[in-house]
């Protein structure tokens, strides 16, 4: 099961990287793109409450995917700085 997520996970870090390509930011900003995605993610969360279908169980694990996926971002980011 673990295997799956992280598999979904780096799928999206691929889609990331090709939508927006190598991202170098400072912690600040890197907070802003994580809150935006948990924001989404807590959004989807409330719609579930109030409707609790397939669909809007699926909007919570995409964006679940998507938040993991942009603080794995953040700390390939941070690597990067450290090798410098």
């Amino acid at each position: 099961m673990q295997r799956k997520i992280i598999e979904k996970v780096l799928e999206e870090r691929n889609r990331q990287d090709k939508k927006w390509g190598e991202q170098n930011h400072s912690a600040p900003v890197w907070g802003m793109i994580i809150g935006e995605e948990y924001g989404e993610m807590c959004q989807a969360i409330n719609e579930f409450g109030f409707n609790p279908t397939p669909e809007t169980e699926e909007q919570i694990y995409t964006e679940a995917i998507h938040t993991m996926a942009s603080c794995m971002a953040m700390l390939e980011c941070m690597e990067r700085g450290r090798r410098e």
